[in-house]
């Protein structure tokens, strides 16, 4: 073993503590990229399947777990998020040939589990319990899907976090599984042929020994498994030898007639949409693949295919093409576009359309007929977030979800006849929302731009400058920031911090010229976005940069890299988590490629000199105090490489002032990007960040 992982003291210190971090190899690096010259010390982290690294993770987690177990109020903070956590969670309910299914949580299980039920009236038995799949509670329920009759669920099962997927089919009456598999599956849903005898999906190829959590995705397939046959004989739908990086999605339409297959390249703000009648041979038909917008198929009444589309309309409008006459000349608006609101989902069920518009980030929702007459407004329970409005056409009720801040989301049981909804299921979580308030502000960005936020605390809030904040951003991919419950802010709040969430440029708020003003050669539109927040929130008060904290995930976690490295003076605090931080390789590995819509890409001049200018990675200079650090990734995240956040710890750590606050790297084993964590993990990593911000803001108990 080479001497990397020696101990060696550093003056690193907060208050009087004393870190001693292990000492990283540092290799001669460089690479030449249009003419200049990039060093790259630590690119063999970028290898995770060595002993080296491996060693290096080790000890890494025990400065860093030494560190957190010492700090004072961890245990108190671990010990409320798990009373808090400690509540039946229910989701909303949908039904396949009468029988109903549900998730459920009874409180700490590690993972929901899928229940089944004749009515909703009557008791529903486990169907699915990813709790009893692994001794540690990693593998979890990546999807499912009942077939039309409610006899059969193709379920998919994932290990670790990982974004690889292997569905497995059930026989809801006796609880067995059949003999099919189905592996190698990635970026994948699962829609049935109407009769039940096999179901569509999409894959990769298998990787080579080793390179499943790091090697590029690409030729993806859409397949059809035929059950009681090998997944060797599936038979591929739709390839395109010609186009490795392309992506394709089959749905199943509800009359059973047609094969949707949406094509998309990477997180390209547009994409194709094909189609292919079920009947035996039928062709695929290219209906829309001039690539110039996005088009999100909602329903189709026969040969008439209505669409959500941002064609000719920013915020999106829904337009309905008859497949006999296809010509654009021949496509009808049947729902116009709202200037300024966003048209963010559209869903249909018991033959309406309902259109769920974000004015400002909050929700709104409109119900129209498929000509496109407005049936109603419907009336929520206030100023949040809601969800959902599906169904089949012969039902005569729906379900939706409405939550908020400080309010857990609760589900309703629309009427569609009258309209009136009626509570089915409210959590009952111990948190007393009521004391807490949200607001809305708008701030003015560095170019004068409006960017609105939400900031919540307890009410009676003293402005004076002295409250704990944490500032909570994202700004990409058109992801759209609003109101939601969580447990682990429902915490921050009850320890007296306050909680803002920007809706930066990047994101998707007012539609498609929000989110092209932060991308590519505009990302740094975004930074100035939440940089601006952040003055604001000291400017009126709130707080002050020694009681700030900044905290973002993945395309978030570069946020608050690129933030810390551009102004560290204004944070006391910084929590980048399986972060992009590394721009200019984070092409070369998984899924990367994908991000060049929004980053761009080195491959082109103008695009190669913007990331080299906000890289976190690349921007880190040697003697400057940087913010208190807590660096987070997992062992398994095969979405953004934790290798990523290995280099810029690595280089935040040997940058850092001798006399500035720690940075540490928090590795999680068994867990991947996010979705599918373990609960108990969950609750250890916000503990963990929560003491972490206490001891780096000076909170008092």
């Amino acid at each position: 073993m080479r001497s990397a992982f020696l101990l060696i003291m550093t003056a690193s210190t907060l208050s009087a503590d004393v870190l001693t971090y292990p000492q990283t190899r540092k290799e001669d690096v460089v690479d030449t990229l249009h003419g200049v010259k990039i060093a790259d010390p630590y690119r063999w982290l970028e290898d995770d399947n060595s002993e080296e690294t491996k060693a290096w993770v080790k000890a890494q987690n025990a400065v860093t777990f030494e560190y957190l177990e010492k700090l004072p109020r961890r245990a108190e903070i671990q010990k409320r998020l798990k009373e808090l956590w400690n509540y039946e969670r229910v989701g909303q309910p949908f039904e396949r040939g009468g029988r109903w299914f549900y998730s459920h949580n009874s409180g700490l299980q590690n993972q929901a589990v899928l229940m089944t039920a004749e009515s909703l009236e009557v008791e529903g038995k486990v169907l699915l319990d990813p709790n009893s799949m692994s001794a540690d509670g990693t593998t979890s329920l990546s999807d499912y899907e009942p077939s039309e009759d409610g006899k059969l669920i193709a379920y998919g099962v994932s290990e670790a976090g990982s974004d690889w997927t292997t569905i497995r089919v059930r026989d809801i009456a006796t609880g067995r599984d059949l003999d099919d598999v189905v592996k190698w599956v990635k970026f994948s849903g699962v829609s049935w042929l109407k009769d039940g005898r096999g179901f569509f999906y999409s894959r990769y190829d298998e990787p080579k020994a080793g390179a499943a959590l790091t090697a590029k995705n690409e030729f993806h397939k859409l397949c059809f498994h035929q059950l009681g046959t090998s997944q060797n004989d599936d038979k591929i739908i739709y390839e395109r030898k010609d186009e490795p990086k392309w992506g394709f999605g089959g749905g199943v339409t509800e009359d059973g007639e047609y094969l949707i297959i949406s094509v998309w390249l990477g997180t390209e703000p547009k994409n194709r949409l094909f189609y292919k009648k079920i009947a035996a041979d039928a062709p695929v038909v290219e209906l829309l693949n001039d690539y110039d917008a996005r088009y999100s198929f909602i329903d189709n009444d026969g040969p008439i295919f209505y669409f959500r589309t941002d064609l000719g309309a920013p915020c999106f409008r829904v337009i309905a093409i008859d497949t006999r006459k296809p010509q654009r000349g021949n496509w009808r608006i049947v729902v116009p576009e709202v200037p300024k609101v966003l048209l963010e989902g559209v869903s249909t069920v018991g033959g309406q359309m309902f259109c769920e518009y974000l004015r400002d980030a909050k929700t709104e929702v409109k119900c129209f007929d498929y000509d496109g007459k407005l049936i109603r407004d419907v009336k929520l329970p206030g100023i949040g977030s809601a969800g959902g409005f599906s169904g089949h056409r012969k039902d005569v009720d729906t379900f939706y979800t409405f939550t908020g801040f400080t309010e857990p989301g609760a589900i309703y049981r629309m009427d569609l006849k009258t309209g009136e909804s009626k509570l089915w299921r409210k959590p009952d979580v111990k948190f007393d929302g009521a004391g807490y308030e949200t607001k809305q502000v708008f701030y003015k960005s560095k170019d004068g731009t409006q960017v609105p936020m939400f900031i919540v605390h307890k009410k009676g809030l003293k402005l004076d400058g002295t409250n704990p904040t944490l500032l909570y951003g994202y700004g990409g991919f058109n992801i759209n920031m609003t109101p939601g419950f969580s447990v682990s802010r429902a915490v921050w709040l009850e320890m007296g911090g306050v909680f803002a969430m920007p809706n930066l440029r990047g994101g998707g708020e007012y539609g498609r010229e929000w989110h092209l003003a932060g991308v590519k050669l505009g990302k740094q539109r975004v930074f100035d976005d939440f940089i601006a927040a952040a003055e604001w929130l000291i400017a009126n008060k709130y707080t002050t940069s020694a009681q700030l904290a900044i905290q973002g995930g993945s395309n978030g976690g570069l946020l608050v890299g690129a933030c810390l490295t551009q102004r560290p003076e204004l944070y006391a605090a910084a929590l980048p988590a399986v972060g992009v931080l590394d721009m200019l390789r984070f092409e070369k590995f998984t899924i990367g490629w994908g991000w060049k819509s929004d980053y761009g890409t080195v491959e082109k001049k103008a695009e190669f000199n913007a990331l080299l200018r906000y890289s976190p990675y690349h921007n880190l200079k040697p003697g400057t105090r940087y913010p208190a650090t807590l660096v987070l990734t997992s062992d398994h995240d095969d979405r953004v490489v934790p290798a990523h956040s290995f280099k810029f710890g690595s280089r935040l750590q040997e940058s850092q002032a001798k006399d500035g606050p720690p940075v540490l790297i928090r590795i999680e084993t068994s867990a991947g990007h996010g979705a599918g964590t373990a609960l108990n993990k969950t609750i250890e990593k916000v503990a963990d960040e929560w003491a972490f911000l206490v001891k780096a803001l000076g909170m008092k108990g």
